[in-house]
């Protein structure tokens, strides 16, 4: 199947006056394709956002490629952004709505957009589970998970063929997290769209992930069948994030082989960027880095 989204060793550098280069995303390769829901995990830092901001064409691309629907990303201007196909579900629903402004106004914009004159606001409240006459209400009058609804109906409103959720359940309580991840899975597959999920919380990329991508420091460091990933993981950090998953018995913490944190991208180690946190690091790690896929570690070097 062809991909709807190709990212190609991407590069994003950010530059402040007196202080280093920091290259939050360092040679980074993705796909997704149309219907399918892939999960970019990692922890804090890694660049999991700044690369989902360059798809949207909000974070300007230093070197590398990005292509959607066969065309090239660039940064866009608001009068071109509704043309991209491409929507943004954000993390703080709350900062993303406008607070002087009816959710059922806000999500019109987006019908607009689609030029859809049989959908109304209230049918994409009720798409999401919210009843029709929260349409007349103000982002305040909502809980959380709430407002992350209407925060996806106004996504759906534009019709995407690509959505993307940045940490969309991070500002969740816990009963609200996997409804708002499996909410926003079923209507990308229902609709078509593909599904870039980007999150720090693998129990729940687990449920809805067709594939997942691990990202550390920049770089994606292995990609995979979710259920391929769960069951073998092969690099020494996803194996460590897997680990770390918290466990009803109160299992499931950092282990202490990997300590330390994610070093820091204006001045990253010398070969493989794990290589300072690896329990499995070789003397090729620390000098060379390892530029292949799907697993980007020299204990899986190709033949």
């Amino acid at each position: 199947m062809t991909s709807l989204l190709t990212i190609d060793d991407l590069v994003v550098e950010h530059r402040s006056p007196g202080r280093p280069v920091v290259r939050a995303v360092a040679g980074a390769s993705l796909t997704v394709r149309p219907g399918e829901v892939v999960g970019l995990v990692g922890e804090s830092g890694c660049g999991k956002s700044t690369l989902a901001r360059a798809v949207c064409g909000l974070n300007p691309v230093t070197a590398g490629s990005i292509d959607f629907d066969g065309q090239p990303v660039t940064p866009l201007g608001l009068r071109r952004r509704k043309l991209t196909g491409i929507q943004m579900v954000f993390q703080d629903p709350y900062a993303s709505l406008n607070p002087r402004r009816r959710v059922g106004d806000q999500i019109a914009d987006g019908l607009r957009t689609a030029r859809d004159t049989a959908t109304s606001p209230a049918d994409l409240l009720e798409r999401v589970g919210l009843p029709r006459e929260f349409a007349g209400r103000h982002p305040h009058e909502f809980s959380g998970g709430q407002r992350q609804r209407i925060a996806i109906a106004r996504a759906l409103a534009a019709r995407p063929r690509l959505l993307i959720g940045d940490e969309p359940i991070s500002a969740l309580d816990a009963s609200a997290q996997a409804q708002v991840a499996r909410l926003m899975r079923d209507l990308a597959v229902e609709s078509g769209a593909g599904l870039l999920f980007i999150s720090h919380d693998l129990s729940v990329v687990r449920l809805i992930a067709d594939r997942i991508a691990v990202m550390y420091l920049g770089k994606i460091v292995e990609v995979g069948d979710t259920a391929e990933v769960w069951a073998n993981p092969r690099h020494p950090y996803t194996r460590a994030l897997l680990a770390a998953i918290p466990q009803p018995d109160g299992l499931g913490v950092l282990p202490e082989e990997l300590p330390g944190d994610v070093p820091d991208p204006a001045s990253p180690p010398s070969g493989c960027r794990f290589n300072p946190r690896c329990p499995l690091v070789m003397d090729v790690c620390r000098d060379k880095e390892p530029d292949f896929g799907p697993v980007a570690c020299w204990l899986h070097e190709p033949k």
